[in-house]
């Protein structure tokens, strides 16, 4: 038995002898044969994911090009439409004016201002100097100011019907129907303008145009925001919902970031109202304490000069001032 067992396992060493050559090329040719499989299984992933990579790249590019295109026609569309005409200012303000009743009140304002202050005993040419300032600066400032309180009345409205559309777009409704709904339910004066979008879409206009053109009547930053995204949406395709929702949540913070910087430059505008009417007010107590003091600067032509002097250098440092405390946003 014993010699047996040394027989076998002699001839099962000379056989493995003259086999491992033959079993180790074996074993690495297929285990060359599994890397190749790997090698070439990686080669298509990476292929894969540079394909992935490349359509990301084209969209994001055709995205930034259509943004782009965009930016440049909204600010085309600005500029030529940054008409600070009374016809337009009037369209902003949302009244039923027309420019000729704001042309008469400003003539009858400056008549009869003029007339005042010829009965009171200024000069012809001053009287009619400060008729002609009032008939012109005093109506243009009380319609900028009506357009003022309207914009901010849009925007503190304005995301709160972005968040109604986004709702709609959600349940079901298309893009259209939902701006019917903000513009039959909403707050004036987001229910004007969308309703002026409706009324566009009517005679024929597609929603991105329509949309662009409410920066005519409420030429804001944030409605140049909402038109970008409408026209980007109908071009680029996406989430519509996500994308007003985004640009709302956008708005409120702007919101808040002006509410902020309004309250940390609140000390700076006091100060600078303060300083403004300060002559004004000193030279309102000296006339009535002492009214001939006063007079000669109305009276004698060298008084005409400093007076014309001091307001060119108050309108100066006005002016110098209000762009130290205004900031852009």
């Amino acid at each position: 038995m014993g010699v047996i067992a040394l027989a076998a396992v002699s001839a099962g060493a000379v056989a493995y002898g003259f086999l491992f050559t033959r079993l180790e090329t074996e074993k690495k040719t297929e285990t060359r044969l599994n890397r190749v499989k790997a090698a070439d299984s990686d080669v298509g992933r990476a292929k894969a994911a540079r394909d992935r990579v490349q359509e990301m790249s084209k969209r994001r590019k055709s995205v930034q090009d259509s943004l782009k295109e965009l930016e440049k026609k909204q600010q085309e569309d600005s500029r030529r439409k940054a008409d600070k005409s009374v016809k337009s200012r009037l369209a902003q303000s949302g009244k039923s004016w027309t420019v000729t009743q704001f042309y008469m009140v400003s003539f009858v304002l400056g008549l009869f201002l003029g007339v005042i202050l010829l009965v009171v005993g200024l000069p012809i040419y001053a009287a009619l100097g400060a008729g002609f300032v009032a008939g012109i600066g005093l109506p243009r400032w009380v319609l900028g100011f009506i357009v003022k309180r309207r914009q901010n009345k849009f925007l503190e409205e304005f995301p709160n019907a972005l968040d109604v559309m986004v709702r709609s777009i959600k349940s079901g409704l298309p893009l259209n129907d939902a701006m019917r709904l903000i513009a039959s339910d909403g707050q004036e004066p987001v229910k004007g303008e969308f309703r002026r979008v409706i009324e566009s879409q009517q005679v024929g206009l597609s929603i991105p145009e329509a949309c662009a053109r409410m920066t005519q009547t409420m030429p804001l930053s944030e409605v140049n925001f909402f038109s970008i995204v409408i026209a980007l949406q109908s071009q680029a395709g996406g989430n519509l919902s996500e994308a007003i929702g985004n640009l709302s949540k956008v708005l409120r913070e702007r919101r808040k970031m002006k509410a902020k910087v309004s309250a940390l430059s609140m000390e700076a505008k006091a100060s600078a109202a303060i300083i403004g009417a300060l002559p004004f007010i000193v030279a309102t107590l000296v006339s009535i304490t002492s009214p001939h003091y006063m007079m000669i600067l109305f009276t004698d032509p060298r008084g005409h000069l400093i007076m014309v002097g001091s307001a060119i250098w108050m309108s100066i440092g006005i002016f110098v001032m209000r762009n130290m405390i205004n900031f852009d946003i």
